[in-house]
């Protein structure tokens, strides 16, 4: 997913500013995708919805200074939405490895059957029953299972972060200390 273009950053402007600007941008991309990533199998709007986070929390350990308390507790916020959703995104890389792994070695265990076959002109289905990975089948199928049923878990906890995260006002705090001119003075951030 590209990054959102911010515009309006001057260079030679108050490095608080520029911040503020950016963090705008970065929320309001983050936010835009909530909608499509809280759906329980939008695995593509998930892992764009992490990069998002984990740009916010980038700026924001680079800037955070600037806008005070609230970009604090927006970027642990935005770390424990990155870490949340990269463990969604572990599950939905090693699902298809999984069927991968499967399909080929049963690919492999159809060419040693076939091969013990010889030149009969049939197949015996005793030779199936004696496919050298044939144990594995169940092994990989339980990893499927369980890898399917704990990408829903890990869902489950996003869902609940992100309604707690909007619930507590993270993004609106930061928004609100980032919209004031220069970000606001330090007591107003709360530093």
């Amino acid at each position: 997913m590209k990054a959102r273009d911010v515009a309006g950053l001057d260079p030679a402007g108050p490095l608080s500013a520029n911040a503020a600007r950016i963090v705008r941008v970065r929320i309001d991309e983050l936010r835009s995708l909530a909608a499509g990533a809280l759906e329980p199998g939008a695995a593509r709007s998930q892992h764009d919805m992490r990069i998002a986070a984990k740009r916010l929390r980038y700026v924001l350990e680079a800037t955070g200074g600037c806008l005070g308390a609230p970009a604090e507790a927006a970027r642990r916020r935005a770390r424990e939405l990155q870490d949340a959703l990269g463990e969604i995104h572990d599950c939905d890389v090693l699902l298809p490895r999984v069927a991968r792994h499967r399909r080929a070695l049963r690919t492999i265990d159809a060419e040693a059957v076939r091969a013990r076959a010889g030149d009969d002109p049939d197949l015996d289905p005793k030779l199936a029953a004696r496919a050298p990975h044939r144990t594995s089948y169940h092994g990989l199928d339980v990893l499927e299972v369980y890898l399917r049923a704990r990408r829903a878990v890990l869902f489950d906890r996003f869902v609940a972060l992100w309604a707690e995260i909007e619930e507590h006002g993270t993004w609106a705090d930061l928004i609100a200390v980032a919209e004031r001119p220069g970000g606001g003075s330090a007591a107003e951030r709360g530093v």
